[in-house]
């Protein structure tokens, strides 16, 4: 069983784009927009608000945020990953393509104070295996955050109540002339919270099969231990969301959104 949150990720790329596509798509990019937008505003006397997203991978958020004039920054460890952003933000004009680097969350490239906002969106933090390195991240983030900084983190409540199961189809649909099909099987291992996901994309082009195997693995905290953390970290809890029109927490909320302050 792999416990390594960085693993799969360059052998989903091709693939992250249609499935969320179908799942997700970019029910929560409004979201993002406003918060970096406001942060923006509240910045402003000095200069508008630098954003960093962690974990931009092909650019989901990352693009359509710059697209629409944020001053963003994406960091992801997957090359696969942030090729594919990379020929996105060259199709925008210069003056709003992102600067895309390649980098370890726990050890963020950037001097101190640089940004205004940090993003965590859609799980990002439950990629991050073990209290020590997610310590390591959190103070990452607080140390690139300018005073009055944000930090904005998105969790998937229900990863660790995901039933386990074997060799299900999940999706199917069209994709370049012939057919993707994802068969999924899931694994827990409850006394550490991880949730593994092993994927089967498999492709057909008329007589042609193609098939594509690899695992993502996730940990998630409950939200007091994530809420602990953070601001053992040095954050102050501003905010505990259940959604992304910004209803209250509870924990049966199908979105778990935490906004903090340095």
């Amino acid at each position: 069983m792999t416990a390594d949150g960085t693993s799969g990720w360059d052998a989903y790329a091709p693939f992250y784009d249609w499935e969320n596509a179908r799942t997700l798509g970019r029910r929560d990019l409004a979201f993002w927009r406003t918060l970096a937008r406001r942060q923006g505003a509240r910045e402003r006397v000095r200069e508008d608000a630098r954003v960093l997203e962690l974990g931009c991978g092909t650019g989901r958020l990352l693009i359509p945020l710059a697209r629409a004039g944020v001053d963003m920054t994406g960091l992801d460890l997957s090359d696969a990953m942030l090729a594919r952003a990379k020929a996105r933000a060259r199709r925008l004009s210069p003056s709003k393509r992102p600067l895309i680097l390649r980098g370890d969350i726990r050890e963020l490239p950037f001097e101190d104070r640089s940004f205004g906002l940090v993003m965590a969106p859609y799980g990002m933090l439950q990629s991050v295996m073990n209290d020590r390195d997610l310590a390591a991240v959190l103070r990452e983030c607080a140390r690139v955050l300018r005073p009055g900084g944000r930090l904005g983190v998105d969790l998937v409540p229900d990863l660790a109540r995901w039933p386990v199961y074997r060799s299900q189809s999940k999706l199917r649909g069209r994709r370049r002339g012939g057919t993707l099909t994802l068969v999924e099987s899931v694994r827990q291992e409850r006394r550490r919270g991880l949730t593994i996901f092993d994927e089967r994309f498999i492709e057909r082009r008329g007589t042609h099969r193609r098939e594509h195997r690899f695992s993502l693995t996730f940990r998630t905290l409950p939200m007091r231990r994530m809420l602990g953390r953070i601001e053992r970290a040095g954050f102050r809890i501003d905010a505990v969301l259940g959604d992304y029109a910004g209803r209250a927490w509870d924990a049966r909320a199908d979105v778990w959104l935490i906004l903090a302050t340095c």
